[in-house]
C-alpha cells in the first residue's frame, strides 16, 4: 500500500514541476515581448513606423516654407533682474525674453555682443517704473522699445520681434 502511494506522487510531482517550466516560459517571452516592444518605439530612434515618419515629411515641408520666407531664429537672452525706477525703490523686475533675429550671422553678433545687449536693456528697465508696466499696451510699448535698443546695438535692423517668456514685478 505504501508502493502505491508512493507511484501516484511521481507523475502528480512531475506535472507540477512541468506546469511551473511553461507558466515560467510564457512569463519570460511576455516579458520579453513587451521590453523589445517598450525598445522599439520610445527608445530606438533610427527605426520609425509609417506615422512617424509622415510627421517627419510635414516638419520637413514646414521647415522648408519657414526658410522660402526668410531664416528666422530665436536667442535666448539671460534673465535680466532690476530696481524699478519708483519713488521708494522697493520693486523689482524679472525678466526673461528670447529674440528673433533675421539669420544666423545675427544670431552669432547678438551673443558676441552680449555685454552691450545687457547694458542697454538693463538702462532701459530701470528707467521704467511699476505704473509704466501695468498694462498690457505699456508692456507691448516696452517690447518696441527692446526691440529698437538691440537695433541699435547691432547696427542695423535685425532683431524683429521680443518674446517674454517670464515676467514678474514685485
Amino acid at each position: 500500500m505504501a508502493e502505491e502511494e508512493q507511484q501516484e506522487e511521481q507523475p502528480k510531482s512531475k506535472k507540477k514541476g512541468l506546469l511551473k517550466w511553461i507558466i515560467l516560459v510564457v512569463l519570460f517571452l511576455g516579458l520579453a515581448g513587451g521590453g523589445y516592444y517598450v525598445y522599439t518605439t520610445y527608445f530606438a530612434g533610427g527605426e520609425k513606423g509609417g506615422e512617424a515618419q509622415q510627421e517627419e515629411a510635414a516638419e520637413e515641408a514646414a521647415s522648408d516654407q519657414t526658410s522660402a520666407e526668410g531664416y528666422k531664429d530665436l536667442v535666448t537672452l539671460p534673465t535680466f533682474v532690476v530696481n524699478l525706477a519708483d519713488p521708494l525703490g522697493r520693486r523689482y523686475l524679472k525678466l526673461s525674453m528670447d529674440v528673433e533675429v533675421t539669420d544666423e550671422k545675427a544670431a552669432q553678433e547678438l551673443t558676441n555682443k552680449e555685454a552691450q545687449v545687457r547694458d542697454a536693456i538693463i538702462l532701459l528697465l530701470s528707467s521704467k517704473t511699476f505704473q509704466d508696466l501695468s498694462t498690457i499696451e505699456s508692456k507691448l510699448q516696452l517690447k518696441k522699445e527692446i526691440v529698437e535698443r538691440l537695433n541699435q546695438v547691432l547696427g542695423g535692423p535685425k532683431v524683429l520681434r521680443v518674446f517674454f517668456t517670464e515676467m514678474v514685478v514685485q
